[in-house]
């Protein structure tokens, strides 16, 4: 009882200075209001875990700033879906091709996901779409985390390679070509 009574204490104190933060950071209210209820989600979730190495306040804005950042990290990810529709969608003459219209967006991405060498998906995987950190990352995959980083920017730089080839050679990403 005493733990919920501190913890609408925080919610109460910071709520305001989060979200102001949190619209700052994005420009949009609607995106402000979600990223301040995942904080304090996770504020509440980890508190017990606390460790009082800085204030409380310090504590919550870093959280606030992770949550921020992890779902700049998603948007970026999910926004090579349509640069994989907008690349693939069209076919040799510019018309819409059908096929990839009855392709679903993650379809596709797994399909140009399969194409790339298998360490290249495996950093797209864990850093993109699962969103863990270059650190968890690294211990993960057994990595530096200077690795992590440069394979991430190779990885994604390959997989728009695969997408741009296969819709130049009218070949819609499919089962053919694994590595």
């Amino acid at each position: 009882m005493e733990e919920d009574t501190e913890l609408q204490r925080l919610y109460e104190t910071y709520f305001d200075d989060v979200y102001h933060y949190l619209l700052y950071f994005t420009n949009s209210k609607s995106e402000a209001e979600d990223l301040t209820q995942d904080t304090f989600i996770k504020v509440f979730k980890t508190y017990k875990k606390f460790q009082q190495k800085s204030t409380i306040k310090t504590w919550i804005f870093s959280i606030a700033r992770h949550v921020a950042i992890d779902h700049y990290r998603k948007k970026k990810m999910l926004s090579l879906v349509p640069n994989l529709l907008s690349n693939l969608g069209k076919s040799r003459d510019g018309l819409p091709d059908e096929h990839i219209e009855k392709l679903g967006n993650w379809e596709i991405l797994h399909h140009a996901l399969l194409k790339v060498k298998p360490d290249f998906r495996n950093v797209i995987i864990l850093r993109g779409l699962k969103e863990f950190s270059v650190k968890e990352t690294a211990d993960i995959l057994n990595w530096k985390e200077s690795k992590v980083k440069v394979d991430y920017h190779r990885a994604l730089k390959e997989l728009k390679k695969i997408v741009k080839q296969s819709n130049e050679s009218g070949v819609i990403l499919g089962e053919e070509g694994y590595r």
